[in-house]
């Protein structure tokens, strides 16, 4: 689940800069004494190039190390955001189905309360089942081969599939997802559309304003299909559109969130992007509020229609 790297390299390195430092500082006494009983022009020169050199390969050689002690750093932080994340999506359903089964044990309620309390606990058995899921789809997106279960897929039918599953698990009027789609088809594994199109559309709506506004548009350039995901939320600043595809990274600090996830829906989404061939950003969204996601996927067939979210059921 978490990162594997090799410590065979920074290992490495660390033991190649300190026989360097050795070596130089070996290097400097001799020149010291061969400058004070020697006067050979050309052996001092000689041996203050390559200390000079060496100087430089330490100097890179430490910028390195620090690069990747600042990377060590930035993954034990997201590893603990995602500790917090997922121990308290664990903890908060379960706190909740606990009292329901508490209360519906110790007094006597009427059927009307008892099918609420069966809705509310399903609801949380629901939230549990998805955070499951989505740790799983995370640990076996890597060991996937590519194009194992490619298939030809209506890139339309599928992305209004997903919109309403949203909407469904969100329990929101179908309408506030708006839906401009052409109709065409792409070469992809069905599961791994899914979780990238299901993935973007759950943000959306999820960081969305009040009241919630969500588009999908889909549209071909050239051999590309390009899909838009666009909410009216606070969007997402500049200097962090490239890093929420990171594993475990989520704006803020984690406790205090009022929006669940565990930070490993958007890395799903590039990681899947990626096998595909294709390029996943966050752009900007004509100076309105909101965040826009641009998926693009090559290797697509297309002839347009539009349509909105209500003509769902009508479809499927």
């Amino acid at each position: 689940m978490f990162e594997r790297r090799s410590l065979r390299f920074p290992i490495t390195l660390g033991v190649t800069l300190i026989l360097i430092i050795v070596a130089l500082t070996v290097g400097w006494v001799l020149l010291s004494i061969s400058g004070a009983t020697n006067r050979q022009p050309q052996y001092y020169w000689t041996m203050l190039s390559v200390g000079s050199l060496l100087f430089l390969v330490v100097l890179i050689g430490v910028v390195m190390y620090l690069s990747l002690s600042i990377k060590a750093i930035n993954l034990t932080r997201r590893q603990s955001n995602f500790i917090d994340s997922v121990t308290h999506e664990l903890k908060s359903p379960i706190a909740s189905l606990k009292l329901y089964l508490q209360t519906m044990s110790m007094r006597d309620v009427d059927s009307e309360q008892r099918d609420k309390f069966q809705q509310f606990m399903m609801a949380d058995v629901e939230r549990l089942d998805g955070l499951i899921s989505h740790l799983l789809d995370a640990g076996n997106i890597e060991r996937k081969h590519v194009g194992e279960d490619a298939e030809t897929i209506d890139l339309g039918e599928l992305l209004v599939g997903c919109a309403a599953t949203v909407t469904a698990r969100y329990r929101i009027d179908e309408t506030v997802i708006e839906l401009d789609l052409c109709d065409c088809r792409i070469k992809s594994d069905r599961v791994d559309a899914v979780m990238i199109f299901r993935n973007l559309i759950d943000n959306a709506v999820k960081y969305a304003g009040s009241p919630p506004q969500v588009q999908v548009s889909s549209r071909i350039v050239g051999e590309n299909v390009v899909v838009e995901i666009s909410d009216n939320g606070e969007g997402i600043p500049k200097g962090f559109r490239r890093k929420v595809f990171g594993r475990f990274f989520r704006l803020g600090a984690e406790l205090q969130r009022k929006k669940p996830g565990t930070g490993l829906g958007l890395y799903i989404v590039r990681t899947l992007v990626k096998r595909l061939g294709g390029k996943v950003a966050v752009l900007d969204r004509d100076k309105r509020f909101g965040t826009v996601f641009e998926v693009r996927l090559p290797n697509a067939e297309a002839h347009h229609s539009t349509g909105k979210i209500k003509s769902i059921e009508k479809s499927s």
